[in-house]
């Protein structure tokens, strides 16, 4: 389904630098690698080609009207990150399993546009301030029904959205108590508040406080594919659940990415038929959000069509 263009543009990256390091001063390694226990120096003295880096400690990792509207920024802390793979078809049961583990910068998640469907309290719907957000009930994990007087439950594959929130500022540790506000459109590529026939629905919208590990979980459904723009979950990130009132007070806007294979397992299914052409048609390099790279935006997705899946990320803040 075709929302029409509202905005384009193109974020610019900031890559992160990296400190470079001598890898033949054996000695200062000797030293520096001291402070681990035994098991990991003497594996670094038995795997001497090892970068020198290995011996440090950080942080774990990793519509057609939407462009981009911020610039991404790293940090230069590095962090262990888990990247989604290529993953391979079987039919209805595909599933993208991370299989690599990478050291990379502990990075900040891109910018992105929120898009014209928000209702974070910066636009109007049919004449009307759309703000999902002070919705009573809108604190809640599973996203599937509407809330607060509505009643319509969005159809589709069981997708289960699984975030970790980092701040980059601080070796990424953990943002215990920050707030993530989470939405997409349903198999059908509606926004409820906004589109014709869910106007006055609220589903696939909520929010989650996160958890001493920095984590927050959402139920929903996959995400379909509308004409100009890659499957994609919007989210808003907000430092605690006092300021999650207004978009005025969002720390970050970024947009999550689904990994194409999975995406094709899906939409072979009920109710997703119109998007099967629409994701022919369009690619990450063509995409206006995710043409720049998804490297920090491209879930892991792990599960089935019958069993549901289950999506992945972590999101570097500079909190």
């Amino acid at each position: 389904m075709n929302h029409g263009p509202l905005a384009r543009g193109a974020r610019t990256s900031s890559a992160a630098p990296v400190d470079d390091h001598d890898a033949g001063l054996v000695h200062l390694a000797l030293l520096s690698c001291m402070a681990l226990d035994r098991r990991r120096t003497l594996g670094w003295l038995i795997g001497a080609a090892l970068p020198f880096a290995g011996c440090g400690g950080g942080g774990s990792s990793s519509d057609s009207g939407e462009g981009t509207s911020g610039v991404s920024t790293g940090a230069t802390t590095p962090a262990t990150t888990v990247t989604a793979n290529s993953d391979t078809t079987s039919g209805t049961t595909v599933a993208s399993t991370p299989a690599t583990t990478s050291v990379s910068a502990c990075a900040t998640i891109p910018e992105e546009t929120a898009g014209p469907y928000p209702a974070d309290g910066s636009n109007t719907a049919n004449g009307t301030l759309a703000n999902a957000l002070a919705l009573s009930g809108i604190v809640r994990s599973d996203i599937r029904s509407s809330i607060a007087g509505a009643s319509a439950v969005a159809d589709g594959v069981t997708l289960t959205v699984k975030l970790r929130l980092v701040d980059t500022n601080m070796n990424c540790a953990d943002l215990a108590g920050f707030v993530v506000y989470l939405w997409h459109c349903d198999r059908l590529g509606r926004y409820s508040m906004y589109s014709s026939g869910v106007t006055a629905q609220n589903y696939l919208r909520g929010v989650q406080v996160a958890n001493a590990q920095g984590e927050v979980s959402f139920t929903t459904i996959f995400p379909g594919c509308y004409d100009g723009r890659m499957p994609h979950i919007h989210f808003e990130v907000y430092r605690s659940l006092s300021t999650a009132s207004t978009a005025s007070f969002r720390l970050k806007t970024s947009q999550i990415a689904l990994p194409p294979s999975v995406c094709q397992a899906v939409y072979a299914t009920t109710g997703y038929a119109a998007s099967v052409q629409n994701l022919a048609r369009v690619s990450f390099a063509t995409d206006n959000v995710f043409s720049d790279g998804t490297s920090l935006q491209l879930a892991s997705v792990t599960g089935s069509v019958s069993d549901g899946y289950q999506a992945t990320l972590t999101v570097g803040v500079a909190a």
